[in-house]
């Protein structure tokens, strides 16, 4: 195979060329998928060849083949789960990013991707007005973010009790409750699992009509225990975008000796903007908070955030040793400390770009945008008859209930179920199915920064079709 440079050179510039054709069209294309997995496993899979196959052909025929598969959630009408396209700074950075090929792990071998980690975490603070020495880790997602703060709040309950659990374990250790609203979302159970902390093991608190934890609630669950607990909040719920009262969370929780988590994936961006930072109000009073910034800063995947109001538990949980490894003596900053992973991708430059491009007002208004486009989708999808919103539209979620006649709960999640594949068939826009409170429904969530009115009101008449067939 050439490795000489006129072949890199015209490898990567077909890549790019790909690469753009694709941008350039996604708006275009049904979002949904045009093979099935019989047509994917044929035309990817085979045996692997016995020898070399030339480097711009591979590339060629991957993009080719891989295309019809792909989903077009990089597209302005991708509305399932929480997920974002990427901004054109972030991508362009994510690119250099891998044409680089650093490894993040410590200051010594990569100075630029330490010091941009560092610069990051210090806007990133001041965005979501969090603690000025919090540390900051940058994970590949919210789910091991989320296992980074939980592991320092691990730490520093069970050094309050005078157990070195790094060094010893588990095994004979205090026990460390949980406690958690009966909405917080999967990501959390996981992070618990992973750490011998145990899904099933949690207190669960209830919720009210809109997900929210209730602190009276939490109270009583806390002053049952009788000793300190590790308790998790969230900053926008995953069906209902509503925000758990954090500042009574807070106050209830550090009044029983307790850790709050913030579980922000998404909500906390809401931080961003002037006139929402009311709801997020509280959050800076809590001991630990993860994000995405591949959700709502649309950054490419491989970008998730923890933030620790304790350096010393956050470094304690995370830190490690080898005869070759050399921690930094002086003034600079090690990423290794403060995530999971030693060999990592340096995921901190799109987060620089991202928010370089946007600036405080671009963001602001980013963010602003995708909740006031949800409230579109809310207000024309309510003037249909048979249609009911089920929640608060206050952040970028919308609830959506296809009923079947009054009274009749079974048949309205029947109806429900039916529309929401029947959009999904159709491919002018995506979104998912959920149960809220017992009741199917549709799920939209608007993430995406190229999104736009009228993409708005071509889903809205996509589903309006599909409504009126099921």
């Amino acid at each position: 195979m050439s490795t000489n440079d006129d072949a890199i050179s015209t490898l990567l510039g077909r890549t790019a060329q790909i690469a753009t054709d694709y941008l350039r069209t996604v708006d275009g294309r049904p979002v949904v998928p045009q093979a099935d997995l019989a047509e994917l496993r044929r035309e990817l899979g085979g045996p692997l060849p016995d020898g070399p196959t030339e480097q711009l052909a591979v590339v060629e025929e991957l993009a080719r083949v891989a295309g019809p598969g792909l989903v077009a959630s990089a597209g302005p009408r991708y509305f399932g789960f929480v997920i974002g396209g990427a901004l054109p700074a972030a991508l362009a950075a994510d690119w250099l990013t891998s044409a680089w090929d650093q490894n993040a792990a410590m200051y010594s071998m990569s100075p630029a991707a330490a010091v941009v980690e560092e610069v990051a975490a210090g806007w990133l603070l001041d965005i979501f007005g969090l603690p000025e020495g919090a540390s900051v880790g940058f994970t590949t997602g919210a789910t091991m973010a989320s296992f980074t703060a939980l592991a320092a709040a691990r730490h520093a309950l069970l050094a309050g009790e005078g157990w070195d659990v790094e060094r010893r374990g588990l095994f004979g250790a205090p026990e460390v409750p949980v406690v958690v609203g009966d909405e917080a979302h999967v990501t959390i159970h996981a992070a618990l699992q992973m750490l011998g902390l145990g899904r099933e093991r949690v207190v669960r608190v209830p919720v009210d009509g809109q997900g929210r934890l209730r602190p009276d609630a939490l109270r009583e669950a806390l002053g049952s225990l009788g000793r300190p607990a590790i308790v998790c909040a969230q900053a926008g719920n995953v069906n209902t975008g509503a925000f758990d009262p954090l500042g009574e969370i807070a106050a209830a929780t550090h009044d029983a000796g307790s850790w709050l988590h913030v579980d922000g994936a998404f909500g906390l961006w809401a931080a961003a903007v002037p006139s929402m930072r009311p709801l997020v109000e509280g959050a800076g009073d809590a001991d630990s908070w993860t994000t995405d910034a591949h959700k709502w800063l649309n950054v490419p995947y491989d970008a998730g955030i923890v933030a620790v109001r304790d350096p010393a538990a956050h470094h304690a949980a995370m830190t490690l040793s080898a005869a070759y490894y050399v921690e930094s003596a002086g003034a600079e900053r090690d990423p290794f400390n403060w995530v999971p992973e030693s060999s990592r991708r340096a995921r901190a430059f799109t987060v620089y770009a991202a928010l370089r491009s946007l600036g405080r007002s671009g963001l602001a208004d980013l963010v602003e945008r995708c909740c006031r486009l949800a409230r579109r989708f809310a207000e024309q999808l309510a003037a249909e008859p048979g249609v009911r919103i089920l929640n608060e539209v206050v952040l970028n979620q919308v609830l959506v209930r296809f009923e079947a006649g009054e009274g009749n709960a079974a048949a309205g999640d029947e109806r429900s179920r039916r529309v929401v594949a029947a959009v999904q068939r159709e491919g002018t826009m995506w979104a998912g199915g959920t149960t809220w409170q017992g009741q199917a429904a549709m799920r939209i969530s608007v993430s995406n920064w190229s999104t736009t009115e009228q993409d708005v009101d071509r889903s809205v008449a996509a589903i309006v079709r599909c409504a009126g067939q099921s």
